[in-house]
């Protein structure tokens, strides 16, 4: 499995991440078999949220783990919170939010509360989930250190923050902001389409996240992209969907050349990045797991990736 360093740091974890968002739909043995999986695969970190499957996804997971062959130490451990459940729109994995809240209070009691529901010690890393325009930074600030002091959370990260926002934010911290997760995949492709785009006036040339790709990367800023197999925010996979035969043509195709799944192509082409992202999969089925990690030690080649990017309905000007 292809290794990165998060945030830039000597902090080195495998390229893929197993994000547990359906865990809560699995009994404590499915659970346990995809966290061995995972470990087969070389995948080493773990992607929570506080909110998913309204925290049953925690609960499974430390079950998960006293059943699996994996343990604390082998795991690096984060999850995210500051997004306040709303229980009337939230059932099984999927859940929204009535509000965002990022008061110290809060923040501090949702640490506490995925600490208790994973039975665990501490996290490795911590997310605000998603901006809080009623943001107060030296709120964050104290609850941040506060966490750090106590042991409770090694290092700290944002999601879906513009750069901006990050800046903002990481301009109050004495930590720095090592990760930023955002969506990014062969059919979700608006962090590259208007740099290609730049000076024109199509579609694709606007900018709708402050050109968040090339501030992570000048800043040392480890993208984790969510959602690497979908379209849309719920319509659902792109892989051997009859709306993409053209894509999943070419997915096919160099599948077979590097003897990998087209899950497998799809990660590959994320991580041809040079902005050495990582991948957060999803899936809690133990094969679609080692099909997906196995594009992580794939290097497309330039063509291919264009190619790729070409069969997803994109052009260049």
């Amino acid at each position: 499995m292809k290794k990165i360093n998060i945030g830039q740091t000597n902090w080195e974890t495998s390229a893929v991440a197993l994000g547990i968002m359906r865990m809560e739909a699995l009994t404590t043995a499915q659970a346990a078999k995809a966290l061995d999986a995972a470990k087969d695969a070389g995948i080493d970190y773990i992607d929570s949220a506080d909110i998913y499957g309204t925290g049953d996804s925690e609960k499974v997971f430390s079950e998960a783990l006293k059943q699996s062959g994996v343990s604390r130490d082998e795991l690096y451990i984060q999850s995210k919170g500051g997004i306040v459940l709303d229980p009337n729109r939230s059932h099984g994995s999927f859940v929204f939010g009535k509000r965002y809240d990022f008061s110290k209070k809060h923040i501090i009691e949702a640490v506490d509360g995925i600490l208790e529901r994973m039975q665990v010690d501490y996290l490795d890393s911590f997310l605000l989930h998603r901006p809080d325009p009623l943001m107060e930074p030296e709120e964050v600030a104290e609850a941040f250190d506060e966490l750090q002091t106590a042991g409770k959370v090694r290092h700290f990260g944002v999601s879906n923050f513009n750069p901006q926002q990050f800046a903002f934010l990481q301009e109050h911290l004495d930590q720095k902001l090592l990760i930023n997760q955002l969506q990014f995949s062969i059919m979700h492709t608006g962090m590259v389409d208007f740099g290609i785009h730049a000076n024109m006036k199509d579609e694709r040339s606007i900018d709708h996240d402050g050109g968040i790709l090339e501030y992570s990367r000048r800043k040392g800023t480890t993208i984790q992209t969510w959602s690497p197999f979908q379209y849309g925010m719920f319509e659902g996979t792109f892989i051997n969907n009859d709306k993409f035969p053209e894509l999943n043509q070419k997915l096919g195709e160099l599948a077979d050349k590097y003897h990998v799944s087209k899950n497998g192509i799809a990660t590959a082409w994320i991580l041809r990045h040079p902005a050495e992202m990582q991948v957060i999969i999803g899936t809690m089925n133990p094969d679609h797991i080692k099909d997906s990690a196995s594009g992580a030690d794939v290097k497309l080649t330039n063509q291919e990736w264009y190619d790729v990017y070409f069969a997803a309905g994109n052009t260049l000007p």
